[in-house]
């Protein structure tokens, strides 16, 4: 994983596919002063952005998060704390069936 935002990365990317940085925002829907800060390393991408420069680069979106820096979340990569409230979740639903069914509530 980069440490830092991969600019040459990105820009060769963008040269390979005859596009220009601008598109490039305006798919993530960033403004020019926001993916300036991007390139810079001074602001993070959403996973959606991830999604969007992957989508329009023809990257995986496993490699753009890879290449955006350290702490650039993948799409569809669950975090520890997702799994432990996921699974909080189950365990309240499964309380709330027993209660119903105590109850009577069937």
């Amino acid at each position: 994983m980069a440490l830092f935002f991969d600019a040459p990365w990105f820009d060769e990317k963008l040269s390979e596919r005859g596009l220009s940085r601008a598109v490039l925002g305006a798919v993530a829907g960033l403004g020019e002063d926001e993916l300036a800060l991007v390139f810079k390393d001074q602001r993070e991408l959403s996973a959606g952005q991830v999604a969007a420069f992957a989508e329009l680069l023809g990257a995986s979106a496993a490699e753009v998060a890879n290449r955006a820096g350290i702490s650039t979340p993948t799409p569809g990569a669950e975090s520890p704390m997702d799994r432990r409230i996921a699974a909080l979740e189950r365990r309240v639903a499964a309380l709330e069936a027993e209660v119903a069914r105590l109850r009577g509530d069937d």
